[in-house]
Parts: C-alpha cells; sequence; structure tokens
C-alpha cells in the first residue's frame, strides 16, 4: 500500500506543477512538495513522469486483452 500512496503523491505533485506552470507561477517547488520535487518540476516543465513510473501489465490482463479478448460493436 506504501508504494500506491507514494505514486499516487507522485502524480499529484507532478499536476500540481504543470497548474502552477498554467497559472504563470515561478519555478520554485512549493514546501509542501518538497518531498516530491523533482515530480514537481516535471510537471512545471512539461515533461511526462517517465517510464519508472509507468506499471507493467499484467501477463493476465494483458491475455485478456488480446485480440480475442477485445469484443467490439
Amino acid at each position: 500500500m506504501a508504494a500506491k500512496k507514494d505514486q499516487e503523491r507522485i502524480d499529484f505533485a507532478w499536476q500540481y506543477g504543470a497548474q502552477a506552470r498554467k497559472d504563470g507561477k515561478e519555478r520554485q517547488v512549493p514546501e509542501f512538495w518538497k518531498e516530491y520535487a523533482e515530480a514537481w518540476l516535471q510537471g512545471f516543465d512539461g515533461e511526462s513522469l517517465g517510464a519508472a513510473t509507468v506499471k507493467p501489465i499484467d501477463a493476465q490482463l494483458e491475455a485478456e486483452l488480446g485480440e480475442t479478448g477485445l469484443k467490439t460493436k
């Protein structure tokens, strides 16, 4: 569970950084986000969080989503 909470905080830091740029604020990490400063700055700079935060697809899920697993209307 801790890893999931950390990932959520990283995602939120990135989002708040991106919003700060849109709002015309300075490129200075707020005290609240110091622990996740790298993610905040990536959001501010418009960079993606990178592959490190992308969760791999479970083998079973991948099999379910294969060509035969997809239903089309």
